[in-house]
């Protein structure tokens, strides 16, 4: 398969998935989305970095995942986490303007930056834009750690593009494990207060 058909795939596996994130309010496709969100990081990641570098990406980001789906289990979802209708289309009007931005910026990002092809620019840029916009939705610890680690893999792929470091991307995974964590102890933290 060529890399360019590689990184096409890459890039609709990423916006289906930062979609779906944010639309679906059910914690288990949230989870399952970004599983499949960090196979299209692996495959950007994948064309710069030798294929056992690419795959530690993926790993961390199933490992997050897993972790933060294990703390949702327990978890009592309230009432006020189902949403209208409404709220879904302007979740989908709001990743529309986010992707008319990502590819009206990802050719001069391109040029801008040497070795960034623009599937590349694209792919990150999205994740970037998608993981802000999530971030700017919501104040549940779960979806802000989703957030939060959206915006890092749209960090991490336009990284691997420029520059190959195995500390740098070992203290990212570290990052990424980090935030799943935190965002693990927030979430059962959260569980435990009593309203007052």
């Amino acid at each position: 398969m060529s890399p360019i058909l590689q990184a096409n795939i890459a890039v609709g596996l990423i916006i289906l998935a930062s979609i779906a994130i944010l639309i679906f309010r059910e914690w288990r496709w949230a989870v399952a989305a970004l599983a499949v969100q960090y196979i299209g990081v692996v495959i950007l990641v994948g064309q710069h970095w030798p294929v056992e570098m690419a795959l530690t990406k993926m790993v961390v980001g199933w490992m997050s995942g897993t972790a933060l789906g294990i703390t949702m289990l327990g978890q009592k979802i309230p009432e006020a986490e189902r949403s209208w209708p409404s709220s879904t289309v302007f979740r989908l009007l709001a990743a529309a303007m986010v992707l008319m931005i990502v590819y009206s910026v990802a050719p001069k990002l391109a040029g801008w930056l040497p070795g960034v092809p623009i599937l590349h620019a694209i792919g990150g840029l999205t994740l970037i834009g998608m993981g802000m916009l999530q971030l700017g939705m919501t104040a549940r610890p779960f979806r802000v750690v989703i957030g939060l680690l959206t915006f890092l893999s749209g960090f991490e792929i336009l990284y691997a593009s420029v520059e190959f470091s195995v500390l740098v991307a070992g203290l990212l995974s570290g990052v990424s494990l980090g935030l799943a964590l935190l965002g693990s102890y927030l979430i059962s933290l959260s569980s435990t207060e009593e309203p007052v």
